[in-house]
């Protein structure tokens, strides 16, 4: 199974033409209102788990159990991702970035559409949370498949020149859908009363996913596949194994991509989800419309600033813009829950507003970093299975741990400590990931020139 040649053709044709400019154009829209709406549907479910669902699927639970509960639903999203990004990754360089986009996209609307009509364990007792966990691993199989071909859909066609520019446009669908998601919640809690909106105030936002979806099918339908995959497919240099071929010949790159997001996976699910749960619970009694509007702004600052840092690492570099970024995250962990901490509304406030100011620091050039280190044939598995691989060290867990953290040591400074540690880590792998910012990535002949120099100096060692 292949690309339509006919697509292949038209995309290479494309390429120093007016259609190029409104292909980047259309790439970079497309790219960025699917990621938005991927995105909307899995933060919807982030902000529910830490709100809703422990009373709606997990209502026989003390609170401190059945936010546990509702987080570990949650963290099998995560754990499904890097199969995602296997199995669309396989597909992706094998048959293109426009077909499978369109099938993660499809299948993240089915997913949160049912979850918005499950009932819950009071009508259908246990049978409801281990439907709801079926629609989360889903969910997180489409997530783990979108992120690296909407990347790539932007970067391909974009100008190579500025490709932390490109490479950030997807970026903000992460900002967008938790403006949206978070708006949504708010809207429907201020238009329901407590009852009302655990009944079916809730389900709303999840159940107009439907029609997000509708508009998201209608752009990606009309783009034209990448032109630096279609010269692929013309030249009929198409991997046929290109996720166990990456995994073999560049599993340095994938580890290193997954550690490297330690400092900015881990600290967005901790003050997106985790906080949510930290600020209303009885210990500290903030109302839900406080957190979530205070959520709402930091994700606008996060829109705003991740193109700002994405264009800035076209100039100066991804590794020296990204490295800042994990430096300013291990210190402000503790800045953030002594403001939390505090007592005075306002710094409370201030702290949940300014709260993702370090991550946006590192997502900016993040795209650009992680899909530069691989060629094009292998691009979308690579890209893909590195960046999802730390959704099951990082992202995932984050939220569970802060809960057992603050339940064991009774203090936010604990989940800062965990936060520091996770800034070493990535500081650690960010300084040993080739920084190819300025590299020919559409010159697959140049990886293939690192790979053989890295078998020569390994053969070398060995025969020493």
């Amino acid at each position: 199974m292949t690309l339509d040649p006919q697509n292949a053709a038209a995309a290479t044709a494309a390429q120093g033409t007016p259609e190029q400019d409104r292909q980047i154009r259309k790439a970079a829209i497309a790219s960025t209102v699917g990621t938005t709406i991927e995105w909307y549907d899995y933060f919807l479910y982030g902000t529910a788990a830490a709100l809703v669902f422990p009373k709606v699927f997990f209502p026989d639970s003390s609170h401190y159990v059945g936010l546990l509960e509702s987080f570990a639903t949650y963290f099998v999203g995560f754990a499904a991702r890097p199969v995602g990004a296997a199995i669309f990754g396989h597909w992706g360089d094998r048959i293109g970035r426009k077909v499978t986009l369109i099938v993660t996209l499809l299948m993240m609307g089915a997913a949160t559409t049912l979850i918005g009509a499950l009932p819950g364990a009071a009508a259908w007792g246990s049978l409801a949370p281990i439907l709801l966990i079926g629609l989360r691993v889903l969910q997180g199989v489409a997530v783990g498949g979108e992120w690296s071909g909407s990347v790539l859909l932007s970067m391909e066609w974009g100008n190579q020149k500025r490709r932390g520019l490109m490479g950030s446009w997807p970026q903000l669908g992460v900002a967008i859908g938790l403006i949206l998601a978070t708006a949504m919640l708010t809207l429907f809690n201020n238009l329901t009363t407590e009852a009302q909106f655990l009944a079916w105030g809730w389900r709303i936002p999840f159940l107009l996913s439907l029609v997000l979806v509708a508009i998201g099918l209608y752009i990606r339908l009309s783009i034209l596949e990448t032109p630096m995959f279609a010269k692929r497919v013309q030249e009929k240099s198409i991997a046929k194994q290109p996720v166990l071929e990456v995994v073999k010949r560049y599993p340095k790159e994938i580890i290193l991509s997954a550690l490297a997001r330690m400092s900015e996976q881990m600290p967005f699910y901790v003050v997106t989800a985790f906080v949510l749960s930290y600020l209303t619970d009885d210990d500290h009694g903030y109302t839900r419309n406080f957190v979530l509007i205070g959520t709402m702004i930091a994700a606008g600052f996060e829109l705003v600033l991740v193109p700002v840092f994405g264009h800035l690492s076209d100039n100066i570099g991804r590794k020296k813009v990204y490295l800042t970024g994990a430096a300013i995250m291990g210190v402000w962990g503790f800045a953030y829950f002594a403001l939390l901490d505090s007592g005075v509304e306002w710094l409370v406030f201030v702290a949940v507003c300014l709260g993702l100011i370090p991550h946006a620091i590192q997502y900016g050039p993040q795209a650009s970093l992680i899909a530069e280190s691989f060629p094009t044939n292998l691009r979308y598995g690579g890209a893909g299975i590195g960046y999802q691989l730390s959704s099951v060290i990082a992202g995932g867990p984050a939220a569970l741990i802060a809960v057992w953290l603050i339940h064991t040591f009774g203090t936010g400074y604990a989940v800062a400590g965990y936060i520091a540690i996770s800034a070493v880590i990535t500081i650690v792998a960010v300084v040993l990931l080739p920084d190819r910012s300025r590299m020919d990535i559409e010159d697959d002949a140049t990886y293939e020139r690192v790979i053989d120099l890295r078998d020569t100096a390994s053969a070398d060692k060995v025969s020493r």
